[in-house]
């Protein structure tokens, strides 16, 4: 019997920069996906979920399409492994999270992180975290269909307490990064809004396009190649709405690199103003945020909180937010009274730090 879990991550920032070969630097979380594998001699691996009235059996020689929902996480696992080349033992695989499912936390990567360490582990695969990573990144692009770039796996995978991870995804380096602002009085707040995201309508993929129309207008292979030339370069894209979408991941890769300087510092009234700008961007530019994460930051902001943004894929899911430690209470309060006002649901409010990956 094996028992793995893999953590759900919050990207403190730098968001839809990962396809762009840009900058970011997430957290994992003390929440956690387990799973508890026993191997059998069968060509089928039957799993169970917490989340879930009935099990789903998944072939061993699964192809993309066959199994959807929930299961399709843990049968792109096995499709990728296989496809790569490994062997997959069968078995039974109970599944328990308490990563909010929808919320931007990244449920899905730490589904498919538990579901390939426990997989390797049983079957004495020998794989680093980075191909770990490609074969999630793979499972979820490939069979379950929704294009997402490798931040969430490699958030899940290479996690360490008291530290954000500088990921480069350029050339695929992951630096740690101390983060412990509870040690200098500052709580990082974390504002699940109920909304759930679903990456409505393919919005995620159309932003996703829209990048890549940018790039090539330009003639480079990925936005990143004209980062050293800062928003002055996208004078060559004339479709305004590719423009704008390009200008965020320009931006935002210098506040990923301008928060690290921050933290560098202990300072966390910069790092936090860098959060709001972030948001904006997200916001004006980008344009995945939604009328009710804009109150939850505008509230936060307006309350106390050194800066505070929408973190995730966008059009749903969370905020998080920089407060120092005396104005939490008043800042928690403030927040619900406006969101309620506004006719939204009460947000749930948890205080996060930054925890251990996958193991």
């Amino acid at each position: 019997m094996i028992t793995y879990s893999a953590p759900g991550r919050v990207n403190l920032i730098g968001e839809h920069t990962d396809y762009n070969g840009g900058f970011a630097l997430p957290i994992a979380l003390p929440q956690r996906t387990s799973v508890i594998f026993t191997p059998a001699e069968t060509d089928t691996l039957t799993v169970f979920s917490d989340r879930a009235d009935v099990p789903v059996d998944i072939p061993l020689d699964t192809t993309p399409g066959q199994v959807t929902g929930w299961g399709a996480y843990a049968a792109g696992v096995i499709w990728a492994l296989r496809d790569s080349g490994f062997s997959v033992p069968g078995g039974t695989m109970m599944i328990h999270s308490d990563v909010p499912i929808g919320s931007g936390l990244s449920s899905s990567a730490a589904l498919e992180c538990a579901v390939l360490g426990a997989l390797a582990s049983a079957g004495g695969l020998n794989i680093d975290r980075l191909e770990q990573a490609r074969i999630g990144q793979r499972a979820e692009n490939d069979y379950v269909g929704a294009p997402t770039g490798l931040l969430d796996q490699l958030s899940s995978l290479f996690g360490e307490v008291s530290s954000a991870l500088l990921i480069d995804f350029r050339d695929l380096a992951v630096h740690p990064v101390p983060f412990d602002p509870d040690a200098s009085g500052v709580t990082l707040l974390l504002f699940d809004s109920g909304q759930r995201h679903g990456h409505v309508d393919g919005e995620y993929a159309a932003r996703r396009a829209s990048c890549e129309r940018a790039a090539a207008a330009l003639g480079v292979a990925s936005l990143r190649e004209v980062q050293h030339r800062g928003v002055q370069a996208l004078a060559a894209v004339t479709e305004p709405v590719d423009a704008r979408r390009a200008r965020h991941v320009l931006t935002e890769n210098e506040r990923v690199l301008d928060f690290v300087a921050a933290l560098a510092e202990l300072d966390f009234p910069a790092a936090g103003r860098l959060f709001t700008a972030s948001h904006t961007s997200m916001r004006d530019d980008f344009e995945i945020t939604t009328e009710h994460l804009d109150v939850i930051v505008d509230s936060a902001v307006a309350a106390g909180a050194l800066g505070a943004r929408m973190t995730g894929g966008g059009f749903g899911g969370c905020v998080i937010a920089l407060v120092p430690a005396e104005l939490t209470l008043k800042v928690d309060d403030s927040v619900r009274h406006a969101v309620t006002e506004a006719g939204y649901e009460e947000p749930e409010v948890s205080r996060v730090y930054a925890a251990s990956g996958a193991g």
